[in-house]
């Protein structure tokens, strides 16, 4: 699994990777006491091949979380500020451009950059002239459109 910031992918190894023991799950559908009742009757009606599946998919999450706790949160909250810029540029570069969304958009990035103004560590400056370049296009096109 990797995760991406301006500098690049960054591989984010599994603890069996590092020479570590698989990790145990936070929860398994073995330990069927701390279900509701809802849930435990799905899961006994399931075939061997469906429990099996969804077993796996319980495993595969608590490592998935396991890997996020690990990662440092100033990585992981730049990485959802770069998705915020990336829908903002796909609605202004659409072939109809959607401002109202592409708004949305800015205003979210600009916000949360502005609420951790100084804690985003590398990628705060990436950020911040993304920023501004989305909100210079905004203006262009919006000036286009009321032509």
């Amino acid at each position: 699994m990797t995760l991406w910031t301006p500098q690049g992918n960054h591989e984010i190894r599994k603890p069996a990777d590092a020479g570590q023991a698989e990790p145990e799950p936070d929860s398994s559908v073995e330990d069927m006491e701390d279900m509701d009742s809802a849930t435990r009757a799905q899961l006994e009606e399931m075939s061997p091949e469906e429990r099996e599946q969804t077993e796996a998919l319980a495993r595969e999450l608590a490592a998935t979380r396991e890997q996020l706790a690990a990662a440092p949160a100033e990585a992981v909250v730049a990485n959802h500020l770069f998705g915020f810029y990336e829908l903002a540029a796909i609605h202004l570069t659409a072939e109809e451009p959607k401002l109202t969304q592409a708004r949305l958009a800015i205003d979210a990035l600009g916000a949360v950059l502005d609420a951790l103004q100084g804690r985003l560590g590398d990628n705060e400056l990436a950020l911040r002239d993304a920023r501004s370049n989305l909100q210079m296009l905004y203006v262009r096109l919006a000036d286009s459109q009321a032509e």
